[in-house]
């Protein structure tokens, strides 16, 4: 698990920028019908923001205030445009979004503290 943290730590503005790209492509592309994937639609839109939010916090805590606002207004134009584009928009996807970003956050913050404190 440690090495994962490592590779997530080194490469976290890669990584957040590709999930940020895949997260706006698969919500941005008109489908005619949606692929089947198991669990909520809530529960997808919950663990990508999570997966997003995670490697910025884990190496920028300083600015989390901004990056959260940004990324949760990122989410709420995301929810604003996929009316245009043959999708749905949603204010309870917007709040599944935001609590992926918390929680990816406030985890992202638990392990620097559980590293910061590591005998």
């Amino acid at each position: 698990m440690k090495s994962v943290i490592r590779v997530i730590d080194h490469y976290w503005w890669q990584l957040t920028v590709v999930i940020l790209i895949a997260i706006s492509v698969l919500s941005l592309t008109p489908f005619e019908h949606l692929p089947p994937a198991p669990g909520s639609d809530k529960t997808h839109h919950f663990v990508a923001y999570a997966a997003v939010a995670f490697p910025l916090m884990l190496r920028l805590p300083r600015y989390w205030y901004c990056y959260l606002l940004g990324l949760a207004g990122w989410s709420g134009i995301i929810e604003l445009i996929q009316p245009y584009v043959n999708r749905y928009g949603e204010w309870l996807d917007l709040a599944a979004n935001v609590a992926g970003l918390v929680i990816g956050s406030l985890l992202a913050l638990a392990i620097r503290y559980y590293r910061r404190n590591e005998i």
